[in-house]
């Protein structure tokens, strides 16, 4: 399991993730962020390999219990 000390998020994972946490889809993170659906998708699934979680709604509660969101 992946460990607090070992996982370290990029701003823009964080970002993603904290607007997956609000419900937005790829296309709305990608347009509120100015980026492509596929730069979204990207950084999405480079949190959850990080997190070895399978799902974007797992990765989320992992990093915000991980503390990583605040």
């Amino acid at each position: 399991m992946a460990d607090v000390q070992e996982v370290v998020l990029s701003e823009r994972e964080k970002q993603c993730l904290r607007w997956v946490e609000k419900g937005k889809s790829s296309w709305a993170i990608g347009v509120i962020l100015g980026v492509s659906v596929n730069t979204v998708n990207f950084h999405i699934k480079n949190a959850m390999r990080k997190l070895e979680t399978t799902s974007r709604t797992q990765c989320v509660v992992k990093a915000r219990h991980l503390g990583l969101l605040d």
